[in-house]
């Protein structure tokens, strides 16, 4: 009887730690994608602006 309850403990105990695992991956994932937007977003403003100062050292 003892060993049935530690081993339902066990596996509750496996079962809560997947879930907190299954949530923080989750969070992770939506940090790093939104990483990647602002990333994207800065090599874009990046780009815009090496293209005016392309056009401004032409004029000169």
């Amino acid at each position: 009887m003892f060993a049935v309850a530690v081993g339902f403990l066990g596996l509750s105990v496996l079962g809560v730690l997947a879930v907190r695992v299954f949530v923080e991956a989750q969070r992770l994932g939506r940090q790093v994608a939104d990483s990647a937007r602002r990333i994207n977003r800065a090599a874009e403003d990046l780009e815009r602006a090496a293209v005016g100062v392309a056009r401004s050292a032409d004029a000169l």
